[in-house]
């Protein structure tokens, strides 16, 4: 009985591991090629997920029935572990990173003037999520409060050109580009699902023959981001200020 009870939940972890990685995946890709939406791909991660707590329990116990009865099943007890830890601790680890992350999903450097998008047009419901613009202005003075403008020592146009050019190198979709005005907007991708997320720089002289950027980026779905969008501004910052 107790060989019969070790196979079972043996087999039983790794058909729940495979099962709920096969839909996930599956989901995923196919918002990812816009098959189907982004949010209703990322549901199947969130279905899958507790599946995947699941069978990583069963993996478990299955693993140490086998340990007691000389391993009648260890390769499968073992796969469905190894699927399912990997599964549930990367999940984890994105979602643990995100903790501090204010309920938000539109980052800015410049709260008090707002970089403004010209060509690519907000969802109507870009609010989402609150109450009023003063409550976006509270929660993201709290959570980034080290989003600020910087300062260049390169004239605008230049600015405008080497933005433009880690925009490529990142994979994001140009949609408007002027050197003169100071202006770049694009569409940045978030995830395997490549969620779409709308990208504004916004560069000005400073009077000293230097750049003044501000960048904004917001996410078209979802109302929290896990700090994506804040985490975008600052590394294109950096990236931007280190072109020599």
């Amino acid at each position: 009985m107790s060989h019969k009870w070790t196979r079972g939940l043996s087999w039983l972890a790794l058909v729940l591991a495979l099962g709920g990685t096969i839909a996930a995946f599956t989901g995923m890709t196919l918002a990812r090629f816009d098959t189907i939406g982004k949010l209703e791909g990322f549901k199947y991660l969130t279905v899958s997920a507790p599946v995947m707590v699941g069978a990583l329990v069963i993996a478990i116990i299955a693993l140490l029935l086998n340990w007691r009865t000389g391993w009648p099943a260890r390769r499968a007890a073992l796969i469905g572990f190894l699927f399912a830890v990997g599964f549930v601790g990367s999940l984890a680890v994105r979602v643990a990173m995100g903790t501090d992350a204010p309920m938000i999903h539109d980052a800015t450097t410049d709260l008090a003037d707002v970089p403004q998008f010209e060509t690519i047009t907000l969802p109507d419901d870009n609010m989402r999520g609150l109450s009023e613009p003063s409550e976006w202005v509270s929660l993201h003075e709290i959570g980034y409060p080290d989003l600020r403008s910087v300062v260049l020592d390169r004239p605008v146009d230049q600015t405008i050109r080497d933005a433009e050019k880690l925009a490529k190198e990142r994979g994001w979709t140009i949609r408007a580009v002027d050197p003169e005005e100071g202006r770049l907007e694009a569409t940045a991708y978030a995830s395997y699902i490549r969620f779409e997320d709308e990208v504004v720089l916004r560069v000005r002289p400073d009077g000293a023959g230097r750049s003044l950027v501000d960048m904004r980026s917001v996410s078209r779905v979802g109302i929290g981001d896990l700090g994506v969008n804040a985490q975008r501004i600052r590394d294109f910052l950096e990236d931007l200020a280190a072109v020599r």
